[in-house]
């Protein structure tokens, strides 16, 4: 995916990097390609495991950047082949199933580890037992914190993975030396006490949390496979003479004559040559009544042909479709956010420096000034205040009152996908909604019908309800579903479709007709005074007039709409009671656009949107400095969701529109965007006080193993200690989480 940004200068491209495995990677990852010669810009996202380059190609090759990377051992595929898409695929579904393995393997160990080390530490050999258990854990399934934590050392910077390894590394060895050597502190009076537990029990957290954390950005990548299976892999290509042949759609070239058949999504851009048929172009414009298409007619790639047959000319192919531009849109709507550095992370990296100078600090005072035993005492107190330190409560904080929180949410209909969007959904200051499916129901509706007689209606009706039933449009599929109660079918003969105006058909003999104005004009049927009224007055209300006749007149008209949802008025209103500013974007005409905005009482509202329009809108609200909410239910709304701070989907709406959302709200209740800021409110409260008990824990935890209290009151804590307060620590965040449960 390659964009030109000047005509010699610079190109933009985006690659798939590998073997990140944290947000700090990412940073890593964008400083190495931001400094090398020739690179303009670098935004890597770490949810898509992908990063977007600006560069000079006359300065730099993609070798030499894959090169740069290979050199601080993560990859980058510079390869556009199909072969090494698949094997990106194959690469980060390897690293996600290695990742489950292993946690699936820590789990399992540490549970015997933890109730061995809590309750039977007096049985004979259990140190052995405990090392048995904890070596696997600790230095095979836990070697990736080892491993990135040695890489952010050499970059000379430091994230949670050091933490990991710090901690479980010094307990781990330090309970080994004990095991091995116990007479070492019995000669000194001490007790040999080991952490063996601490250490595994940390690292099978750790890999718990990680595992969310990447079942969550697999959802991102998966949106983009699903618009791409939009095109179909082969199509039906008409050579000269009507000879046909299948072909892959990637050997469609501009001017080829294809053919689509009924059902069947149309491969490419292009222009209808021959045949005529109604389109569904939901997926574009978001609007649910299938389009007519005619001889010259436009038809773009993904749309799906719902009844007749047609051949088209292709006019734009491949990269080129409007489809392909979508795609890529959405590509670099969710590569344009910079990578969210955990808030963990950023405290990480200057906690862990502070704590490796507590502790060594703690070394240093006692045995300069700890006397006989003060080596002694400064081992003992460098190892306690590294125990003490572990990151467990930390590393707990966020992704326990994330899963309480999701819980909760999923128990309210609302789909929370990552803990990005619950942090900003407290903050949301405009909601843009898409009016289609999300304020309205999405499916045409008889609101009304008017007879010119109704003391002959119960006769017409059978006539109309037989007529529309002809049809298959998605019109007349709302009227006779309106009349199918009440309606006995009845025979019709010389039934005639008429694109785009409706149908004329023969009963006992005359001619009768349904359809829009234009087929009652040019037929010269007469309308009386009463139901021209009504259509005008139904008309200027923003709702599609169908008319029914007889050979000589029109004996009713019908006012078809996309009703809007019971709830939406109130939903709004309640955004409005929030301090939330609330926009309506729709595809739909100005007409339509302000009569829902005024039903629904919003007073911001734009029609005619394209999906480029609504990203730019989105994006036109981002820099007036707020936060923006973009709900959706289509895949016209797939841009704009990517581009959102939040991105939320109505459960009813298509696959693609809930795949690119971070929320998804699982009925059509727009109630539920409210409950879900309310729900991100307490969630975010609850993840700030973790995170503030997990923090004061440290501070005040850290002094004392130190050894700060022992020149007044002769206090020493031990690393048995430490070791039972670091498990508390863990046990208050679990339990405030928990709280999220009730509230």
């Amino acid at each position: 995916m390659e964009t030109a940004i000047s005509a010699t200068d610079t190109v933009r491209k985006q690659f798939p990097v590998t073997d990140m495995t944290c947000a700090a990677c990412a940073v890593s990852v964008e400083s190495i390609l931001g400094n090398q010669p020739g690179v303009v810009s670098a935004a890597v996202n770490f949810a898509t495991q992908t990063v977007i380059v600006e560069y000079e190609p006359a300065v730099i090759k993609p070798a030499a950047m894959q090169q740069a990377l290979q050199g601080i051992g993560y990859g980058l595929v510079i390869s556009d082949s199909e072969e090494a898409t698949k094997e990106v695929a194959q690469i980060q579904l390897q690293h996600y199933e290695d990742l489950r393995r292993r946690t699936i393997w820590a789990v399992a160990l540490a549970v015997p580890l933890a109730v061995l080390g809590m309750f039977f530490m007096n049985l004979p050999y259990i140190e052995y037992v405990l090392w048995a258990l904890s070596t696997p854990l600790v230095l095979w399934l836990g070697r990736s914190f080892f491993i990135n934590a040695w890489k952010q050392a050499r970059h000379r910077s430091a994230n949670m993975d050091t933490l990991v390894a710090l901690s479980t590394g010094i307990a781990y060895i330090f309970s080994v030396f004990n095991t091995l050597f116990p007479e070492f502190w019995h000669s000194r009076g001490l007790h040999a006490h080991v952490w063996f537990e601490a250490a595994g029990i940390v690292v099978a957290f750790i890999l718990l949390g990680k595992l969310l954390e990447e079942r969550a950005k697999a959802n991102t990548s998966s949106s983009i496979k699903k618009l791409m299976g939009l095109q179909p892999k082969t199509v039906t290509i008409v050579h000269t003479g009507g000879h046909m042949m299948e072909i892959p759609v990637a050997q469609v070239r501009i001017g080829d004559v294809l053919l689509v058949k009924p059902g069947e999504k149309v491969p490419v851009d292009g222009l209808l040559q021959s045949g005529s048929s109604y389109v569904d172009e939901s997926m574009l414009s978001g609007e649910p009544v299938p389009v007519a298409k005619e001889t010259g007619s436009r038809v773009l790639a993904g749309t799906i042909n719902q009844k007749g047959s047609f051949q088209m000319s292709a006019q734009k192919v491949g990269g080129d479709t409007l489809l392909a531009q979508i795609i890529r849109m959405v590509q670099e709507a969710q590569g344009s956010k910079a990578p969210v550095q955990k808030l963990v992370d950023r405290i990480a990296a200057v906690f862990v420096p502070v704590v490796l100078l507590i502790a060594l600090l703690a070394f240093g005072v006692w045995w300069i000034f700890g006397g006989e035993n003060g080596l002694t005492q400064g081992l003992l107190a460098m190892v306690t205040v590294l125990v003490i330190a572990c990151p467990c409560a930390l590393g707990l904080a966020t992704p326990t009152a994330i899963m309480v929180g999701v819980g909760k949410g999923a128990e309210q209909g609302i789909l929370i996908k990552d803990a990005e969007s619950l942090e900003l959904a407290h903050r949301i200051q405009a909601v843009v909604l898409d009016k289609t499916g999300t304020i309205t129901n999405g499916k045409p509706a008889v609101e009304a019908l008017y007879w010119a007689n109704k003391s002959e209606a119960e006769v017409w009706q059978n006539v109309w309800f037989s007529l529309e039933k002809n049809s298959g449009h998605p019109l007349a599929d709302a009227i006779a579903a309106h009349l199918e109660e009440k309606a006995v079918p009845v025979k019709i003969e010389q039934v005639e479709n008429l694109i785009g105006k409706g149908i004329v058909a023969r009963y006992q003999g005359q001619k009768v007709f349904t359809g829009n104005a234009t087929l009652m004009q040019e037929n010269h049927l007469a309308i009386s005074e009463a139901l021209e009224k009504q259509a005008v007055t139904w008309a200027a209300d923003a709702k599609t007039v169908v008319y029914f006749a007889d050979h000589r007149q029109v004996l009713a008209v019908a006012a078809i709409a996309d009703p809007v949802k019971s709830t939406s008025a109130e939903a709004v209103r309640e955004l409005h009671d929030m301090g939330i500013e609330v926009y309506l974007l729709t595809g739909d005409n100005p007409q339509t656009a302000a009569a829902v905005a005024a039903q629904v009482g919003i007073q911001h509202f734009k029609a005619g949107v394209l999906p480029a329009d609504k990203e730019a809108f989105v994006q036109e609200l981002q820099q007036q400095g707020k936060i923006v909410a973009m709900v959706g239910d289509g895949i016209n709304d797939s841009q704009a969701l990517a581009r959102a701070d939040v991105s939320i989907a109505m459960g009813k709406g298509s696959d693609i529109a809930m795949e690119v959302a971070k929320m998804t709200l699982m009925s059509s209740d727009l109630n539920k965007i409210p409950a879900a800021i309310r729900l991100s409110r307490r969630t975010v409260t609850t993840i700030r006080q973790n995170l503030f008990w997990a923090f004061v824990y440290n501070v005040i935890g850290i002094p004392i193993a130190a050894g700060v209290l022992y020149p007044f009151n002769g206090f020493l804590l031990d690393p048995m200690i430490a070791g039972a307060a670091m498990a508390l620590s863990s046990v208050s965040v679990v339990s405030n989480s928990l709280r999220l449960k009730w509230t």
